[in-house]
């Protein structure tokens, strides 16, 4: 089998590329110590404001007023809309609970989007030493990751430290599932809903999935017509064949469908859409699961999950898997089965979750499981030499001069063309930390004397 080929860098260009590479990631660095000056002046703004009000004693009308007509100033002072302005203030009150985060934030280690999404996770942890706590789990994580990535790991950080009960949390939470709408203009409007987790995702996906069955059914269509025009008889297929709406349009159709008429009418696929039902993926602690302990399920790629709810959908599921981790690193070590033949699919499943390229979230269903060495080539067809990579960036690693490796721990060394690595962490260290109330709800063996 011959090597793919593709273009390359001179030994000139790669040197500049470096040197550009350096230059972006130095000016990054010095926009987030410059984000975190303004950051730092708004909050003395915010809290001058906070100690004027303390000294007199306003009403909560004095009070409002007093914000208002500060963040209307600070609005002018900095060319932007005084709701923006006091959205600012309200963040900048937030850097005294996490400091270490913030700190990173002047250094240049983290960016602005990072330090919203761990002062987002870690707002509900009320007291110093759990902050504390939290920020010495996340901030490394984010020193590496995307805001993105950062996000969904502090949500998992943070629910170890909460004191007040997940379950407890959620259905005050819960009580507030609603639906809303909001007009917009050229006669639309948009549709809201506020739903638990498990719920959203699963509609979502059932949507996406109907889609991409309506899609396919379309372009099958257009090949059966030859690329010729359509009929003028009204045949569904002939509609199929003509169908031009773009993929956000073919996901609001059905799903308007299903909420008027009970049924996605008029909107055919490659199979019954009807019957497609959504997916989500769970990963349930094993004390949750026996119902001996609360600690919260997870919703993959989102973040905790009521366990009553979990326990629910795992009595209904045809089969899950038990997972094994490393006591010490947290890793995931084998998924295990009744069916052994798919049990590496689900080890590969849990230990990524998306797409393993540094930055990138793209779900399972959008990625291929890649051999990191080439099969041909002699890779093995085992967990340390899987990964999966949705399309793009498997294409980035067979077409481009992109390299990896795997490293213990299913971690992913990705090597750029200029030869700078970048490591991939699977989130399971990160999500997959032993209870602490194992070893006293686990049954103990006496042991067998002669």
């Amino acid at each position: 089998m011959e090597a793919t080929t593709h273009a390359t860098f001179s030994a000139e260009q790669l040197a500049r590329l470096t040197a550009a590479h350096a230059e972006a990631a130095r000016w990054r660095a010095e926009t987030s110590r410059a984000q975190a000056r303004e950051m730092h002046a708004i909050h003395v703004i915010a809290q001058i404001v906070e100690e004027a009000l303390g000294e007199t004693g306003a009403s909560a009308r004095t009070a409002e007023m007093l914000h208002r007509e500060t963040a209307a100033e600070l609005g002018a002072t900095l060319r932007i809309h005084d709701r923006t302005a006091a959205g600012l203030m309200d963040e900048a009150l937030l850097i005294d609970a996490f400091p270490a985060a913030f700190a990173a934030f002047t250094a240049g280690r983290i960016l602005r989007g990072h330090l919203l999404k761990i002062v987002d996770a870690g707002s509900a942890l009320d007291d110093a030493s759990s902050r504390a706590a939290y920020e010495r789990a996340i901030l490394p994580i984010a020193e590496r990751e995307t805001p993105g990535r950062t996000g969904a790991l502090a949500r998992a950080a943070a629910e170890r430290l909460h004191r007040r009960p997940f379950a407890e949390r959620h259905d005050a939470a819960a009580s507030r599932r609603s639906i809303w709408v909001r007009d917009m203009p050229d006669g639309m409007s948009e549709l809201g809903m506020l739903l638990p987790s498990e719920r959203a995702h699963g509609i979502i996906d059932r949507v996406r999935r109907m889609a991409h069955s309506v899609r396919d059914g379309n372009r099958a269509a257009r090949t059966r017509a030859g690329g010729g025009s359509p009929a003028s008889h009204g045949d569904q297929r002939d509609l199929a064949a003509s169908d031009t709406r773009s993929t956000g349009q073919i996901e609001a159709d059905p799903l308007c469908d299903m909420l008027l008429a009970g049924t996605p009418a008029a909107h055919a696929g490659t199979s019954d859409i009807g019957a497609i039902r959504g997916r989500i993926q769970v990963q349930i602690p094993m004390l949750t699961l026996l119902g001996r302990g609360d600690a919260p399920a997870t919703l993959v790629g989102v973040g905790p999950m009521e366990p009553a709810a979990a326990r629910e959908l795992a009595g209904a599921a045809s089969g899950w898997d038990r997972i094994l981790t490393d006591p010490i690193t947290h890793s995931v070590l084998v998924v295990d089965r009744y069916t052994p033949s798919e049990s590496l699919r689900r080890t590969l499943r849990v230990r990524d979750e998306h797409c393993r390229f540094p930055g990138c979230r793209q779900p399972l269903s959008r990625s291929d499981i890649d051999h990191t060495i080439d099969y041909a080539r002699g890779g093995k067809t085992r967990a340390n030499n899987l990964a999966h990579l949705c399309r793009g960036h498997h294409m980035l690693k067979h077409e481009s001069a992109w390299r990896v490796r795997q490293l213990p721990g299913g971690i992913l060394e990705w090597i750029s063309p200029t030869g700078r690595a970048f490591p991939d962490v699977p989130a399971s260290p990160v999500r997959f930390m032993p209870e602490e109330d194992w070893m006293q709800a686990s049954p103990r063996q006496e042991p067998v004397r002669a």
